[in-house]
């Protein structure tokens, strides 16, 4: 059977499980890998990191997507056409709401499409949503942490810098935080009958 290496993230069938954890920053990587039983490096180019392994006889890859939706959808896109059927972001946010604090957890029910990427894929009025059972999978394992765990929804912009007013618009309809990822691999996800979440930490308030 042909691997099918993938162009960007340079992986191919049998190189990645059904399981994926998909941070942004590839220095995160090895940081979540130390977690798993055991893993072994895949590929690692143009900023998409891929490592493979297992935790308690489950398989799990972890790949970096790099900031914001156009990553991040190559990274999916790429990453199913191999095999990857559960995506799981896991990220940082910036909290909108004055109950959500430095180092609160946020689990997305869904993502405003506040992004140029996921337009391509659908229109505004298709909604970015997190897969049911993923979601709650999340929840229950937040609740393993002394962190406080906050679930709703979450808004994916593109500008991370001089975006305040169209923040403060969106705090006002009790959006919890700002990240720049999840409503892209949420509506990529649903499209392609994949299954998706989003667990993010705070790391500040704009």
């Amino acid at each position: 059977m042909r691997k099918c290496i993938q162009p960007h993230i340079m992986c191919g069938i049998g190189d990645v499980a059904e399981y994926v954890l998909i941070p942004g920053d590839p220095g995160r990587v090895e940081t979540i890998v130390s977690f798993l039983d055991k893993s072994r490096k895949v590929a690692d180019y143009r900023g998409f990191i891929t490592y493979t392994g297992s935790s308690d006889g489950i398989g799990i890859s972890v790949c970096s997507t790099g900031i914001g939706c156009p990553s991040a959808a190559i990274a999916v896109e790429e990453l199913a056409r191999i095999g990857a059927e559960v995506f799981i972001r896991v990220g940082t946010t910036g909290a909108l709401q004055e109950d959500v604090h430095m180092g609160d957890i946020v689990v997305a029910s869904a993502a405003v499409r506040a992004d140029g990427t996921s337009r391509i894929y659908a229109p505004l009025e298709f909604p970015a949503v997190a897969d049911f059972d993923v979601s709650t999978a999340l929840l229950q394992a937040a609740k393993k942490f002394k962190s406080k765990t906050h679930f709703g929804v979450v808004l994916s912009t593109d500008a991370f810098y001089g975006d305040y007013k169209n923040l403060k618009r969106w705090r006002k309809f009790g959006v919890l935080a700002v990240e720049m990822e999840s409503s892209v691999i949420f509506t990529i996800a649903a499209l392609k009958k994949l299954k998706a979440g989003s667990i993010l930490a705070v790391d500040g308030n704009p």
